[in-house]
């Protein structure tokens, strides 16, 4: 079996898991997040953990997988995912205008990114951006929309990127 599905998922103060037959839902206190029922997985809620089994031999990388997805979906709505990013190059800027961001990227125009139900956008400094949520894929999904905007250069390395991000430089054509 997968040993990733062998260890249960232990639920928080504040969070509580219904299992039903088509699917499993997970509320806490940063929101509530469900998927669909996995097939071929059992899950079980034991005493303030939630435990998984596959049903068939054949289906443990399924368990596995199960597991991951409703253990993020149990960290998202306990404490929540953020992803940041930084705006690199002269005059790249971002601002807040009410939920809409407004990003200065070097075009001709303003980039207006509007915000999707359940993500938070914020901007510290005109140069670093937070895209919070308790959806981990969908926080993942709106920075990598953000940084397909403007995405690092290979020469001068101006861009949006994600924070710690490493951006190997090329050298410049010689003559």
């Amino acid at each position: 079996m997968s040993r990733v599905a062998k260890k249960p998922i232990a639920l928080p103060k504040g969070v509580e898991c219904q299992v039903k037959t088509d699917a499993i839902t997970v509320k806490g206190p940063k929101g509530t997040l469900a998927i669909a029922a996995p097939a071929g997985v059992e899950v079980a809620i034991d005493g303030g953990e939630i435990k998984l089994s596959a049903k068939n031999p054949g289906d443990n990388k399924m368990a596995g997988t199960a597991r991951a997805l409703i253990n993020n979906m149990v960290k998202g709505v306990s404490e929540g995912y953020a992803r940041k990013l930084e705006l690199v190059g002269v005059g790249y800027r971002a601002a807040l205008q009410g939920k809409d961001l407004n990003l200065t990227l070097g075009f001709s125009h303003p980039v207006m990114f509007k915000a999707p139900e359940g993500i938070t956008i914020e901007v510290p400094v005109q140069t670093e951006i937070l895209v919070k949520g308790a959806d981990k894929q969908r926080v993942g999904e709106v920075a990598a929309k953000i940084r397909a905007f403007r995405p690092p250069e290979p020469y001068k390395g101006k861009g949006v990127r994600y924070s710690g991000e490493k951006i190997t430089l090329k050298e410049a054509k010689k003559a």
